[in-house]
């Protein structure tokens, strides 16, 4: 009897490494197009739910298309608890050295040397990245450091390096709000001359709470706009375009990139831009499906896409209860493991 109850513990913790300080992993549903692609999502923002968006898109990426996704959180080192306030922590970054795919959805994080330096490696590599909403804005670091460059305001003689992470890589730095947030929501509009793209395919109602943010035109580097914000009166999906000059013309909120941080030294990445991304924007089913093909078209899977049915499978996943958008209102006591799901 007392061999069988050792054994049944151990079978308890090959089972659930996540309840042992593991990053949370979705493993791909098995002969679906993602499979064997493996996706990181890297959540840490205080006011939009990033650590609920990366959850459910992960769970819809592992589950309706086969990717292999693993979920990293901010995390309160005292407590081990998902703690979004906390800037200088995300565990498990090592996972960014077997990632096909990265999604950043952060917020002035401040990391140590040492978890920056994955992301600087991944980059240093021209690996693929899809940012959400405040990863234009993802890191605030201090003169100082080593990754200073990476810092949202970031400045030095050369101009490489302007204005950081958000700037270099993603095409635009935190710039202000341009519908006024929290009471003029965001309707996405197809740019016309691109609704042939394969990241647009299927996305016929994009809709998100969060508000148009301001971006300075053209964007950096080769960046693409895809989706424009169509600032809304109000906050649901049938409000009208609010009057005046915010529509003209309408900011970018959606765009493709190429990146290259050792500019003629260093391999060349390409980058897919959302500055929708909260918990409650996931909700649409349209923004739903833009991340799913920004993530096959990212992987090089575009070809996919177009053999897919043109409204492929973005159902949620599990219980999706979002809470609303705002500082100091995520769910307390929650750790990676709650998150586990068959």
């Amino acid at each position: 009897m007392k061999v069988l109850f050792y054994l049944t513990i151990i079978n308890l913790l090959v089972s659930v490494p996540t309840l042992f300080g593991e990053p949370l992993q979705y493993k791909g549903s098995p002969n679906l197009p993602g499979n064997g692609k493996h996706v990181v999502l890297v959540s840490g923002d205080e006011e939009y739910r990033s650590e609920e968006a990366a959850v459910q898109l992960g769970r819809i990426l592992a589950k309706h298309h086969g990717f292999n996704c693993t979920v990293l959180f901010a995390i309160n080192p005292e407590t081990g608890e998902i703690d979004p306030v906390c800037t200088t922590n995300i565990p498990d970054l090592q996972v960014l050295k077997t990632a096909d795919v990265l999604v950043v959805n952060l917020r002035f994080r401040n990391l140590p040397d040492d978890q920056m330096q994955y992301f600087d490696d991944y980059f240093r590599t021209g690996k693929p990245a899809l940012g959400m909403r405040t990863s234009t804005h993802a890191f605030r670091i201090p003169k100082d450091r080593k990754f200073a460059r990476y810092s949202f305001d970031y400045h030095d003689n050369t101009g490489n390096w302007e204005q950081g992470f958000g700037r270099k890589i993603l095409g635009e730095t935190w710039i202000n709000h341009h519908g006024h947030h929290g009471q003029e929501a965001t309707r996405g509009i197809i740019v016309s001359e691109k609704r042939t793209h394969p990241i647009v395919r299927g996305c016929d109602d994009i809709f998100g709470l969060t508000d148009v943010y301001r971006v300075r035109l053209p964007l950096s580097g080769d960046s693409m706009p895809l989706v424009l914000g169509q600032v809304l009166a109000g906050m649901k999906p049938t409000d009208p375009p609010v009057a005046g000059s915010k529509n003209k013309p309408m900011m970018p909120i959606a765009w493709t990139k190429t990146y290259n941080i050792d500019d003629d030294n260093g391999k060349t990445g390409k980058v897919f831009t959302t500055t929708m991304g909260s918990s409650q924007d996931l909700e649409s089913e349209g923004f739903r499906r833009l991340l799913v093909n920004a993530v096959y078209w990212l992987a090089g899977l575009e070809t996919i896409i177009q053999e897919m049915p043109e409204h492929a499978n973005v159902g949620i996943v599990g219980n999706y209860e979002t809470l609303p958008m705002g500082f100091g209102k995520h769910k307390k006591g929650m750790k990676p493991e709650n998150f586990v799901q068959d």
